[in-house]
């Protein structure tokens, strides 16, 4: 395999990998060096380096979380918006018909009304 090629199929990899898995191979890691830390010591990868990760994993995990906490607010705000919007709609569209039935039409444009019957 070339090496192109190899790009190629780590990027097609990388693309196709959740972010359930690199978190459970993160902890899957984080585990494996600090039980392996004095061996891997030797080629940089230190106690610094473990607890680095770990705490970036940690981070993840709770951004993750507070990010699903958003999206179900940002669901209940969305449909409440809706209801209201749709609201705004029905009145504006019957206020519309009753100012068409009250005033001439040379009077529709102040209410914004630019139909011409």
């Amino acid at each position: 395999m070339t090496e192109e090629e190899q790009k190629t199929t780590t990027k097609e990899r990388n693309a196709k990998t959740s972010q359930a898995e690199v978190l459970k191979l993160a902890k899957l890691m984080v585990a494996g060096m600090t039980a392996h830390a004095e061996e891997l010591a030797k080629r940089g990868i230190d106690s610094a380096f473990i607890t680095g990760l770990q705490g970036n994993v940690t981070n993840v995990e709770k951004l993750d979380s507070e990010q699903e906490t958003l999206k179900a607010s940002l669901k209940t705000k969305t449909a409440e918006f809706n209801v209201t919007f749709t609201e705004v709609q029905k009145t504006i569209s019957e206020a519309k018909k009753l100012i068409k039935l009250t005033i001439p039409p040379e009077g529709w444009i102040e209410f914004g009304i630019t139909d011409k019957r």
